[in-house]
């Protein structure tokens, strides 16, 4: 079942999803060679708590983490841990959630550490752009394809593959509500696009082929063929005034 927020919950929700974008921004500035994914898992849920929120991923489904921290290969799900090191060209995937007020936020960015080769920084550049290619696509009377759509035409165009064992999602008063929000989809197919709807529109976009497969943890999920994958994801409402991304803050 599909919950449609009013102006109200949108505006509280907002509250969630600025800390969730803010933690994103402090452990990205923190991103440097020699740093553990653990390291910056404690600075995401110090900042969190101290917002007086929750991590959202924290013991969700039995998550260990604060976060989501995945490098290189690994697409999501990374278990963050003070065994794994970043290095200099890593890329860092970094997916967080903030729960407040009744609401969540969730959003994840693709950070370089140091010097990366141009290669991977395309990976990432097209990534996000693949975002905002999808989110012009809610409005209301749209659908759901659309959105998915926009994102595969465009990173397909660059010869990159979308995920598609894993999808975006409705977030509200629970991290994972309805709709799915796939990225990849036919135009003009789907659920119908309705002022009040919250979604996590979270490209998950790889170098290689767009299959995956999970690690012996579990949890970590990673390219099927070794290759790149970056992540982009914020929470959008879809309100009177059009499309509004909670969590991208600067």
């Amino acid at each position: 079942m599909i919950r449609l927020k009013t102006p109200d919950q949108i505006r509280a929700m907002r509250e969630a999803g600025r800390i969730t974008g803010e933690a994103l921004l402090l452990a990205g500035q923190a991103i440097r060679p020699g740093v553990t994914t653990k390291h910056l898992d404690d600075i995401i849920r110090h900042y969190i708590e101290k917002c007086g929120a929750r991590p959202s991923f924290l013991g969700l489904y039995g998550f260990p983490g604060s976060a989501c921290i995945s490098l290189n290969d690994q697409v999501i799900h990374g278990i963050p841990s003070p065994d794994v090191v970043i290095e200099e060209g890593d890329l860092v995937k970094i997916d967080v959630g903030a729960f407040k007020g009744g609401f969540h936020g969730d959003a994840a960015r693709t950070f370089a550490c140091g010097t990366i080769t141009p290669e991977a920084q395309k990976l990432i550049d097209v990534t996000k752009q693949s975002f905002f290619r999808g989110m012009e696509q809610v409005r209301p009377g749209g659908r759901i394809g659309d959105i998915g759509h926009a994102v595969q035409s465009y990173v397909e165009g660059f010869g990159y593959s979308a995920v598609r064992d894993y999808v975006g999602h409705g977030v509200g008063n629970d991290l994972h509500e309805d709709p799915e929000v796939p990225n990849f989809g036919k135009p003009g197919r789907g659920i119908r696009l309705t002022v009040g709807m919250t979604l996590a529109i979270e490209p998950m976009i790889n170098a290689g082929t767009e299959k995956v497969r999970v690690l012996s943890d579990r949890w970590t999920v990673v390219t099927a063929d070794g290759a790149l994958s970056a992540h982009y994801e914020n929470t959008v409402a879809l309100t009177d005034e059009g499309a509004q991304a909670l969590t991208l803050v600067t």
